[in-house]
């Protein structure tokens, strides 16, 4: 630990600074005094000098000070221009120089590089980038989304060699680990995988620095960690980068991992930054087509949310394809001869209850629409004409159903449209007997959905 007792004195800056560097086996500290708002006689060291305008008589004083001109403005005093010139003008335009030359030599050695370099510059994917995806086939036990994430993660890397990442020490849970690729780690850089410990908002940090090199980088965790990492989550917004963040254990359906991994506010949490795309899909082939919305993005950082536990793998000669992920919500189900007299909207592990909720009801003879909605934001995107399609104005009995906070769904369903998920934390039991005691069931989307079409008949 050093201390320099003036910010002006830069002959002491200086050394300070060369004995920290030369300390190669610890941390170094150097702790400098220095003065906010220096040379403003009365708002030197003072609060005022950081949150507010000096104000022009205070900015006059501080210039003379200076010994500057005090009327003038944006004043660069003489010989500056020429200092910078002679010195780090003249060393970057000889290096600027230097780096084109190399740069040409390196494009007529090894072309095919540099063309994956200038598509990694772009954001711009190989051709065909998409082709070792595959569709999945119906399954009704099915697989949990995390898991059929990492296979299409692994197709993906396999044509995109830019895509490298890891998880906060979870990659055995998160499955993110690309199969071959092996570790990113001190004195070996060939490694795609990354173990960032268990430190997600450094994890997070890291991935957008990878993204702006160029990198398709991403980073996972549980989804109730993203609190930690939402710094950096909301400056890749803010910096409009495609980042990528995977999040599993999506829900109470983490069962006896109890309330404190079971999250709650972190979908309409993370859904309220500006300019994510969150995409939180229903199966396998949902999981698939949200992998090529996220490696699409070009500007818009990604949040793809994930079940531990098995979803069904839906028939897609059934029900609508799911390449309708890309829209942010689609009809998956309508009924058979009838139009539809309420409309059921689900995300994730849910769409399979409302599914069922629908076969029941249909049976009954109610006509019901399911809607899948992976992605608020992608919906809100879309044409109004293509939003009235999937939620026709005129269908006013609406039910959501997602296992977390209800707080947002009032937009899709109305003020008045039941909201079946989450209004308290969670608990610690077998999934399917948490989904029961909190009533996110099959059987409770039947009925909410027979007591909005009745609310709506009274008011019709």
């Amino acid at each position: 630990m050093q201390h320099v007792a003036d910010a002006n004195d830069t002959a002491a800056i200086d050394e300070a600074l060369s004995v920290a560097a030369a300390a190669k086996s610890q941390p170094s500290l150097i702790i400098l005094r220095s003065h906010i708002g220096y040379g403003a006689p009365n708002k030197q060291d003072t609060k005022e000098a950081h949150g507010e305008a000096l104000g022009a008589d205070e900015v006059r004083a501080a210039k003379r000070a200076y010994h500057w001109p005090e009327d003038t403005i944006f004043y660069v005093p003489d010989g500056v221009k020429e200092h910078f010139a002679a010195g780090v003008g003249s060393r970057g335009a000889k290096l600027h120089a230097d780096w084109q030359a190399l740069e040409r030599r390196y494009r007529d050695a090894q072309p095919d590089l540099a063309r994956e370099l200038d598509q990694m510059r772009t954001f711009r994917l190989p051709d065909p980038w998409d082709a070792g995806i595959q569709n999945f086939p119906t399954d009704e036990k099915g697989v949990a989304t995390r898991d059929s994430a990492s296979k299409v993660l692994n197709a993906i890397a396999a044509s995109v060699p830019w895509l490298m990442g890891g998880a906060a020490d979870l990659a055995p849970s998160t499955k993110t680990q690309i199969s071959g690729a092996g570790d990113f780690e001190p004195g070996s850089f060939g490694g795609r995988n990354f173990h960032f410990g268990i430190r997600e908002h450094a994890m997070g940090t890291v991935v957008n620095g990878l993204t702006l090199s160029g990198i398709r980088a991403y980073g996972a965790t549980f989804l109730i960690f993203s609190d930690y990492m939402r710094p950096a989550i909301r400056l890749s917004a803010l910096m409009q980068i495609p980042s990528i963040f995977i999040f599993t254990h999506d829900s109470i359906g983490l069962g006896e991992d109890g309330p404190t991994h079971q999250p709650i506010e972190q979908l309409v949490g993370l859904r309220a930054i500006p300019g994510i795309v969150l995409l939180r899909p229903c199966d396998a082939n949902e999981t698939a087509e949200s992998w090529r919305v996220i490696m699409a993005l070009t500007n818009r950082p990604a949040c793809l949310v994930l079940s531990r536990q098995k979803l069904p793998t839906l028939d897609r000669g059934k029900y609508g394809p799911a390449r309708g992920v890309a829209h942010g919500a689609y009809i998956l189900a309508d009924p058979d001869g009838a139009a539809p007299q309420a409309i059921i909207i689900a995300s994730g592990s849910e769409v399979s209850l409302a599914v069922a909720a629908q076969e029941s009801l249909g049976s009954a003879g109610v006509p019901v629409r399911v809607v899948s909605m992976p992605s608020w934001e992608l919906f809100e995107a879309q044409p109004q004409r293509y939003r009235d399609s999937v939620l026709p104005p005129g269908i006013c009995a609406r039910v959501s159903v997602e296992a977390a906070s209800t707080i947002g769904w009032d937009r899709y369903v109305g003020r008045e449209g039941a909201k079946i998920g989450m209004r308290s934390f969670g608990a610690s039991a077998p999934a399917a007997d948490v989904y029961e005691h909190f009533g996110i069931t099959a059987a409770a989307v039947e009925e909410a959905v027979r007591a909005e079409i009745a609310r709506a008949r009274s008011q019709s």
